[in-house]
């Protein structure tokens, strides 16, 4: 891969290094280690990972830990550092992580029958709120400054609209734009009225209330997004991938499918296709984060 990540997000991956909310115990010989990015509540991801890792452990026949990561980037460092083998991350920061490290795409999370979803603009019903020129001067939340679904792709809806002249103009536009660390984050911020639109994974919606499903909305939608992605440090010995990646295949069959959800639900995995990020790719370098 001859694709460069730039100086400003090379700082931002490096400016990630050690940042963890639980970092990895000391490795056993031969220990598989995990990063998961905090999609969602970080402690109810925490009690999630421990029941995976436990069902992988047994079905690899090796010890697997698993650890929270601060954001993608951080991941992303994980990886580079050797503190994590295989990570699951959104489709950007895999293209970066990609450039930048040589990561290797192992799996594709499938949901509703299909390895894409797209990114939305949330809003409150009751806002008044109705289109995305209507966020003029507005607060926003994104998800991560690395992430498709949580911030590229639906900030490039505005740009679509007309709306903000150039990749890096955003603040011309918005009141404040603000990086809440996830999609729940970002979606709990814009329902308790904190910000008046967040910008996240079509379905994000499900990590609020019931109660609060029925009080927001959504005005915007971006195109096709590949799926969140399954990535593996280079250099990781090929047994093991093809353990790990024969285990989590395992997940598609009915008797195992309950555990999808301690893997931020989907409906499944498919094999990777590399090819399928190249719209992310050419997408990260308009907005200057691969050369």
């Amino acid at each position: 891969m001859t694709t460069k990540v730039n100086r400003r997000t090379a700082l931002i991956l490096a400016g990630a290094a050690g940042l963890a909310l639980a970092g990895p115990a000391v490795a056993q010989e031969r220990t598989l280690r995990l990063a998961f990015i905090p999609q969602e509540n970080p402690d109810k991801l925490l009690g999630d990972i421990k029941s995976v890792t436990g069902w992988l452990a047994d079905e690899i026949g090796m010890p697997v830990e698993g650890f929270v990561t601060i954001d993608h980037a951080a991941a992303v460092e994980a990886l580079r550092n050797g503190d994590a083998d295989i990570s699951f991350m959104g489709a950007l920061p895999f293209v970066l992580a990609e450039a930048e490290i040589g990561a290797v795409p192992l799996l594709s999370e499938v949901y509703r029958d299909a390895p894409s979803y797209t990114g939305r603009i949330f809003v409150r019903r009751d806002s008044g709120i109705r289109t995305l020129a209507d966020l003029r001067g507005r607060n926003i939340a994104f998800a991560d400054p690395i992430s498709e679904s949580g911030y590229l792709y639906p900030l490039d809806e505005f740009m679509r609209a007309g709306l903000i002249e150039a990749p890096g103009k955003a603040d011309a536009f918005f009141g404040r734009a603000f990086f809440a660390g996830g999609y729940q984050q970002a979606m709990q911020a814009m329902a308790e009225g904190l910000v008046d639109a967040a910008g996240a994974s079509q379905y994000a919606d499900l990590l609020l209330t019931p109660e609060q499903q029925a009080d927001v909305t959504w005005i915007a939608e971006s195109e096709a997004i590949p799926s969140h992605v399954v990535i593996a440090r280079p250099g990781l010995d090929a047994d093991v991938q093809a353990g790990f990646v024969e285990a989590m295949m395992k997940l598609n069959d009915p008797a195992n499918r309950d555990m999808l959800r301690y893997l931020y639900g989907p409906d499944g995995y498919v094999v990777s296709d590399p090819g399928a990020y190249d719209g992310v790719r050419k997408m990260a370098r308009r907005y200057g984060l691969l050369r």
